[in-house]
């Protein structure tokens, strides 16, 4: 009896619809640490505030990880020059996705993921002085945009950006 009853919960699991089944058995990883649902983001995306122009770079998804570059470039009195730059990458740590955070090259901060849909995944680490969030969507116009947000002073403050793909 014994061997029908565990024969039949293994033919019940393996017919259920693939989100019901349980996750985080050994060896398997979490629909939510699949890095492929960021495929997205990859690519080269361009924008411009007045007189500085935004890059962010992402790589694909392949090996598990997106690997990114964000960089900004001043112009003042016909002379460009690179403000800011920030090293990304968003890997897994085997359960779920984690946004790594290196601006200005320094050491790294991690943000899990938080939330993640089709064309939006938001990041969040509350512990962190700010931003606390990280939040990257693609709209339907296909703008790639990235916001982060945190309490500063005892307010709730934020920054966006939006990109366009680059076209080469």
């Amino acid at each position: 009896m014994t061997r029908l009853v565990l024969a039949v919960a293994i033919v019940a699991a393996l017919a259920a619809p693939k989100g019901s089944r349980a996750q985080g058995a050994p060896g398997t990883a979490s629909p939510a640490a699949d890095a492929s649902r960021l495929s997205w983001m990859s690519g080269h995306w361009t924008g411009a505030a007045g007189a500085l122009q935004m890059e962010e770079v992402w790589t694909g998804a392949a090996g598990g990880a997106l690997v990114g570059l964000h960089k900004d470039v001043a112009t003042k009195n016909g002379v460009s020059r690179m403000v800011s730059f920030e090293f990304v990458r968003v890997e897994t740590d085997g359960t779920s996705l984690v946004y790594v955070a290196q601006p200005g090259g320094r050491p790294p901060t991690r943000f899990p993921l938080a939330e993640i849909a089709a064309r939006r995944a938001v990041f969040a680490n509350p512990a962190h002085d700010f931003p606390q969030r990280i939040i990257y969507w693609l709209d339907d116009a296909g703008a790639l945009h990235a916001r982060v947000e945190g309490a500063q002073n005892g307010k709730t403050v934020g920054e966006e950006w939006t990109w366009t793909r680059r076209r080469d």
